[in-house]
């Protein structure tokens, strides 16, 4: 199979297409002959800074169709068309995937879509409704909202009936979040973030912050009111995770991790994932693809990831092996 792979961390240009041994299927496990990747943070953060075995098939997210099963497994066939989720090892044209960290893909669900939508979100309903127990009338901030998992916080924050105000940079970002359910959008290279949360509630501060930046912990903890929640995931910010906690304490504030890879398989948060696939099946929410590259251009599909701000997933497509064989 063909597969984007890195010797040794670096920039994009460290990524390369290269031909590897088939994946052979473990006993609970499938091969999918995958058709969409989505690029995600982890991803980008692995590939700048993990230093892994050579010819590190870097990756998280994927779907595609079953093509093999191990001989354990009973809840998927041959043919089926899944999402998937794993740890290492999307950014190829096969993939050996623990059948538990597989969803059926409702039909009449693009494929690409299925694939960016468990990671972001499955991350931002564990953030806004499980951990973040949005109510509604309550106010939300969102930081990085014009990013995946931003973009889902957005739309379930607004379904529950919050007002949300979400904080991008772009006017054709922002008015995209309006149009998918933010209340306000703050640009935080012109404006003072905490300060306009601060004027946007009458200067009570926002009841729930959903950070996925990192570097940001303390405006998010700054920008709440009193015992609000900030539900901090991921580092796209790539700094230490620091915050002065005296403020948090004295206000009664509540600090939530989440750190979705080691419980996807959970049987709370799968189901969650297939209940999401099937809202977006059926027209209910919307999972926002930026750009689209081929498999062989995936170092220019991280630079673009990385440098270009996206407006949402940015999206690899594999030529697989009978495709290739009819060019």
């Amino acid at each position: 199979m063909k597969a984007a792979v890195y010797d040794n961390p670096g920039p994009p240009s460290v990524l390369k297409y290269v031909d590897l041994p088939d994946p052979v299927c473990g006993p609970d496990e499938v091969v999918i002959r995958v058709e969409a990747i989505s690029i995600e943070g982890g991803d980008l953060i692995n590939r700048r800074s993990t230093s892994q075995v050579p010819r590190w098939v870097v990756g998280y997210a994927a779907a595609g169709t079953v093509v093999s099963l191990g001989r354990d497994v009973t809840t998927r066939a041959v043919g089926d068309k899944v999402a998937a989720f794993s740890m290492q090892g999307s950014h190829a044209e096969l993939w050996a995937v623990a059948a538990s960290r597989t969803w059926p893909i409702p039909a009449g669900l693009d494929i690409a879509k299925a694939a960016v939508l468990p990671i972001s979100f499955g991350s931002a309903y564990h953030s806004v409704v499980t951990r973040g127990g949005v109510g509604e009338g309550e106010t939300v901030l969102i930081h990085a909202a014009a990013g995946g998992v931003g973009l889902a916080a957005v739309q379930l924050a607004k379904r529950a009936g919050a007002t949300v105000i979400a904080v991008a940079s772009g006017s054709e970002r922002q008015a995209r979040l309006i149009e998918l359910g933010a209340t306000f959008v703050v640009d935080r290279l012109q404006n003072d973030v905490v300060g306009e949360a601060r004027r946007l509630t009458n200067g009570k501060g926002v009841d729930l912050v959903i950070d996925p930046v990192g570097s940001t912990l303390q405006a998010s903890l700054s920008a709440l009111a009193p015992e609000g929640r900030l539900v901090f995931l991921g580092n796209a910010g790539g700094g230490k995770l620091d915050a002065d906690l005296w403020q948090p304490m004295q206000n009664n504030l509540t600090l939530h991790g989440v750190f979705m890879g080691s419980i996807f398989e959970r049987p709370s948060v799968h189901g969650s994932v297939d209940d999401l696939l099937a809202a977006a099946a059926a027209g209910k929410i919307d999972v926002v693809i930026d750009r689209s590259f081929a498999l062989d251009d995936a170092a220019r599909a991280h630079e673009y990831a990385e440098t270009a701000k996206p407006l949402g997933r940015v999206v690899i497509t594999p030529m697989n092996r009978e495709s290739r064989a009819t060019v």
